[in-house]
């Protein structure tokens, strides 16, 4: 048999090709296309949050339907995010691209007939509204779980954090400008100031979080060190959350908090993107909005159960003014057990996930097995002496 007979039986028994894979340009418009996604899904999804008490005299509701155009998000993403890693995995893609940005359209058209001057009809104004935030949290877990998939199919092995990365990160620059734009366009009156202070916390945190998720990415993409720089982040956000837990029990402490805040956000956030690529490595063959899917519905679970059980915690402010966002307001709450809680609660799980999570790179060991694969064969082929 010579060189070119033992070229076309690899050929047709696809050995051989595991690890040629070729690149395209286009794959920086794709990631650009869900990032946008992404960020435009997470503002609708926190547009009302920041200027809650100015929705519900608007639509002449409670504070507690107002909250629901949030909740409904968490709620909706925990049965569709099983949907949504189907649709990933099984149809593809493009497909749950397509579908999110869809969905999104629809609801962003139907929130704004809730506003529409013509269209006042008293409190199915909100119905418009909630509507259209429901079609909106379907789109979410379609988006969301897109960012390691994209990267696993469009992107090498040395660019699939960074991509995974400037996909994810996209999602909370959503909500930081949201946070951001919401305030400003509909002003809170004498309160204005401390919320602020409430926002430039957030936009510290967000902003940071992007800065130290970039840093991170790029970091794991040149050495591979998925479990060492999770652990160690992990470990300086409990840090972070053990500081501000403790720093807004003082008197003007808004430098030290501001600070907490950028810290927080710097090693929180940077865990993200890394953990998703992570979870596709520890589950491979295991496709990757599968790996995605179950984590972010896990976590959707998990927030819901925290946000009840953290407002449950709160309690009315006291005459006590030691707290640095003391506020002279009545019916405002006390929120020093909650986060004292959710300190508590990020130490002890940082604490079990150094210890005891351990994993191979099973992704990196196939495709590097593969290469080798690749290497031998063409030796072989090359070793075949002419008829």
């Amino acid at each position: 048999m010579d060189g070119a007979e033992v070229a076309s039986l690899l050929g047709e028994c696809g050995q051989g090709q595991l690890a040629q894979f070729k690149t395209y340009r286009r794959r920086w418009f794709l990631l650009a296309v869900v990032c946008l996604l992404n960020c435009s899904n997470a503002m609708q999804w926190l547009t009302f949050a920041p200027v809650a008490d100015k929705t519900a005299a608007y639509f002449h509701i409670s504070l507690e339907m107002v909250n629901w155009l949030s909740i409904v998000y968490l709620l909706i993403s925990i049965p569709f995010g099983l949907v949504a890693t189907w649709v990933l995995d099984s149809v593809g893609l493009r497909c749950s691209v397509i579908l999110s940005s869809w969905l999104n359209m629809t609801g962003s058209i139907i929130r704004i007939f809730s506003v529409l001057n013509f269209l006042s009809l008293g409190s199915q104004n909100y119905l418009y509204l909630f509507i259209g935030q429901c079609f909106c949290a379907l789109a979410q877990p379609l988006v969301i779980f897109s960012p390691t998939k994209l990267a696993a199919l469009w992107f090498p092995d040395h660019q699939r954090a960074t991509a995974n990365m400037i996909a994810s990160m996209s999602n909370p620059l959503g909500i930081l400008i949201a946070n951001v734009l919401s305030p400003a366009l509909v002003p809170e009156g004498k309160h204005i100031s401390l919320m602020e202070f409430a926002g430039l916390n957030g936009a510290l945190f967000t902003v940071c979080g992007l800065l130290g998720a970039f840093l991170l990415g790029l970091y794991v993409d040149r050495t591979r060190k998925f479990i060492e720089s999770t652990k160690i982040c992990f470990c300086l956000t409990a840090l972070a959350s053990i500081m501000f837990a403790v720093t807004s029990r003082f008197r003007h402490q808004a430098v030290m908090l501001a600070v907490t805040s950028s810290l927080f956000g710097f090693f929180g956030f940077a865990i993200y993107p890394i953990a998703m690529e992570l979870a596709v490595e520890c589950s491979y063959p295991v496709g990757e909005g599968t790996s995605t899917g179950l984590i972010f519905v896990a976590s959707q679970i998990e927030g819901v159960i925290l946000m009840v059980l953290l407002q449950a915690l709160t309690v009315r402010v006291s005459e006590d003014t030691s707290s640095t966002c003391a506020l002279d307001q009545d019916g405002a709450l006390d929120w020093t057990n909650p986060v004292l809680v959710l300190a508590g609660l990020c130490s002890a799980v940082a604490c079990f996930y150094v210890i005891f999570f351990h994993t191979d790179y099973k992704r990196l060991h196939a495709e590097t097995n593969s290469g080798d694969l690749v290497k031998a064969e063409d030796a072989a082929i090359a070793d075949v002496p002419e008829a």
